[in-house]
């Protein structure tokens, strides 16, 4: 994506904590007819360390059901892009001291590109749902152990697990970080605002923004 510097972050934990947030995702592949194909979906990040100790984040986990193609193209042409959006919100140019000045949007995104590989048999696709099971609701984990074989095994043949491997990460955030002189302003106006708004509001204080 278009990356100006000053909205480039290198930090691996924003990245990870924006795909964590926000993990409905999109997965963006080539079809038959090289036109992209996208699936909505979300995606569990695994966690892990590098080789000096530091967090290190490099694959994702997800599935599609079996009647949507999207599987086919993975496994005919493995390197697809992941997008995660994060907050996003409209900025007034009500938030500079002058009015020589225009709108703009500001937003949190991650966009991935990864390597799938598809995941064979009921205990791979058994332990990835299980893992967003953990993710979004706990306590339907018991429900789900508890459920009929013959359901499950329904359940989860009408689906096709894969792990898509990070190969580059790109993580954007864009909330003024190079116009302090708006950052108070912003910070009044999204305080009050929307989820969305108050969710950008956090972000410039993480930052240091704002005082």
């Amino acid at each position: 994506m278009y990356m100006p510097a000053q909205f480039d972050s290198k930090d691996l934990s924003v990245a990870a904590q924006v795909m964590r947030s926000h993990p409905f995702a999109s997965l963006i592949s080539l079809d038959d007819d090289g036109l992209p194909f996208v699936t909505h979906l979300p995606l569990h990040l695994e966690s892990g360390t590098d080789r000096e100790g530091l967090p290190a984040w490099d694959l994702l986990l997800g599935h599609c059901a079996r009647g949507n193609p999207h599987w086919k193209y993975l496994a005919a042409r493995p390197q697809a892009v992941v997008t995660f959006m994060g907050p996003q919100a409209y900025m007034s140019p009500k938030v500079y001291p002058d009015l020589v000045r225009v709108p703009t949007w500001n937003y949190i995104a991650v966009h991935c590109t990864v390597a799938a590989e598809l995941l064979e048999g009921e205990a791979a696709k058994d332990a990835l749902l299980k893992q967003l099971i953990a993710d979004h609701e706990p306590a339907y984990a018991d429900q789900w152990r508890g459920l009929p074989h013959d359901y499950t095994e329904k359940m989860l043949n009408g689906i096709v697990a894969f792990s898509l491997k990070i190969i580059s990460l790109q993580c954007k955030v864009k909330v003024n970080q190079h116009r302090p002189e708006a950052h108070a302003r912003m910070l009044e106006i999204y305080d009050s605002g929307s989820a969305d708004e108050r969710a950008l509001g956090q972000w410039m204080r993480q930052m240091g923004l704002g005082g």
